[in-house]
């Protein structure tokens, strides 16, 4: 991918590698990916973003692909990961900055929305549910349980993270695959997505993501709403969250807008790219 810029950022006492686009006097736009992704899950929204003007920073999350992978389930805390956005935003400058996330990236945009809205312009979420939203449902909701199966057996020790390597990887590429549209992940992605989950430890920090989140710390928050403006993107054929979680989300918002994007699944973002691309510019902009 031409005119990227690829570097490691100290933040909140560890190093993310991250990569970089767009002017530098641009306004800041921080893209978080999911799981089990990298920065590479924004590929087809990088160089657009950075062509309108934006200044693109896409990191490798706490124990992704190249950044660290701090030891213990602790350090995957939600908040832990929100103050290293706080500290990529601090290094590139700027007291605010608009944040895109999808899945656990989507998780961190919300908690920065909640906890930090002073430092957040706008929020850009692509299929992830309030964590308040989606804690109730997996509770009391048994359709969006079964749903979650994968949550619950990531709680194991080890045996999740054989099963993440097994075969050259095969569960984790089935992942991908199975929970978007035919043709969106590609032999050649699927090797880049490979190199990133060989990376040492990255199999552990990746699956500890989950194993943090039934001590995700959201009673603390003075408030659980988002006063920030909000615009939530939703494939609505997501296998993984079902779209009843989205508008009671988007209820916790203040200043919220929910779109549906019928055609989409989870990956909404890879799917599709110029629909997703020319409502998160507008709304940016």
């Amino acid at each position: 991918m031409d005119g990227l810029t690829s570097r490691t950022i100290p933040t909140n006492g560890i190093h993310l590698h991250a990569v970089e686009a767009g002017p530098a006097d641009g306004p800041l736009v921080v893209f978080l990916h999911g799981y089990p992704e990298f920065w590479y899950a924004w590929r087809k929204q990088i160089a657009p973003f950075a062509a309108a003007g934006f200044r693109v920073l896409a990191p490798d999350l706490r124990g992704y692909n190249l950044s660290d992978k701090p030891k213990g389930i602790s350090s995957y805390r939600i908040d832990h990961v929100a103050r290293d956005v706080l500290g990529l935003i601090d290094e590139a400058g700027r007291d605010k900055a608009f944040i895109a996330g999808h899945d656990w990236g989507g998780v961190a945009a919300w908690w920065l929305g909640m906890a930090h809205p002073d430092r957040v312009e706008k929020l850009g979420l692509l299929n992830i549910p309030h964590p308040a939203v989606a804690r109730q449902h997996i509770l009391k909701n048994g359709k969006q349980r079964r749903r979650s199966w994968y949550i619950f057996f990531f709680q194991l020790p080890w045996l999740p993270e054989r099963a993440f390597k097994a075969r050259n990887f095969t569960f984790a590429a089935k992942s991908l695959r199975g929970s978007a549209r035919r043709g969106t992940f590609t032999d050649e992605d699927l090797a880049r997505y490979r190199e990133a989950w060989r990376q040492p430890g990255a199999a552990r920090s990746m699956l500890n993501w989950y194993r943090a989140a039934p001590w995700a710390p959201t009673a603390k928050l003075p408030s659980q709403r988002v006063t920030v403006p909000t615009l939530l993107l939703w494939g609505a054929k997501d296998i993984a969250l079902g779209r009843e979680l989205a508008q009671p989300s988007i209820d916790r918002c203040d200043d919220g807008r929910l779109v549906f994007i019928e055609e989409a699944g989870h990956f909404v973002q890879h799917e599709e790219p110029e629909r997703v691309n020319g409502m998160l510019g507008d709304f940016f902009s």
